[in-house]
């Protein structure tokens, strides 16, 4: 896992002086910059109702933290709300920085992490852990996933 993760920070800290140079944020700009802002939350402690760096994270907390950072939007702080934002996105179609959704409570939606790309996602999975990242194609979690949401950039 750690030279997954290494070659995802490594790519993501490679396009973001390639975004950085553009001057104008595309739609993908705005994907890769969720997914590398995901990134700086690894290693933080799981805190259930948590939504910071300090306090920890849950799994919705570090989305709605994720987005709030990176695209200066605030999201709904349930997974179960979160589940209905954006529109629906294929497994198969997945890009950085859409919301992937897991059946992790014996209910499809209960359970959300930020896909980096390369089949990779960041999520906060449980007490005692920490936020990691891990891989969508691991048989745990290709066996849970419930669906997958692309948010659309703002707007200003």
């Amino acid at each position: 896992m750690g030279h997954r993760l290494l070659a995802t920070c490594t790519l993501l800290a490679l396009l973001g002086p390639a975004i950085a140079a553009a001057g104008t944020e595309t739609s993908r700009d705005y994907r890769y910059a969720a997914a590398r802002q995901a990134l700086f939350a690894v290693g933080t402690r799981y805190q259930y109702g948590g939504s910071s760096p300090e306090t920890g994270f849950d799994c919705s907390g570090l989305v709605a933290h994720v987005y709030q950072r990176a695209w200066g939007v605030e999201l709904p702080r349930s997974t179960a709300t979160q589940r209905h934002l954006g529109r629906p996105v294929k497994r198969a179609e997945l890009q950085p920085g859409d919301l992937v959704f897991y059946n992790t409570r014996h209910r499809a939606f209960s359970h959300v992490g930020i896909y980096l790309g390369d089949g990779d996602f960041v999520h906060a999975p449980r007490r005692g852990q920490r936020v990691r990242v891990e891989s969508v194609d691991n048989p745990y979690w290709r066996a849970r996933f419930s669906g997958a949401r692309r948010l659309d950039p703002p707007t200003y």
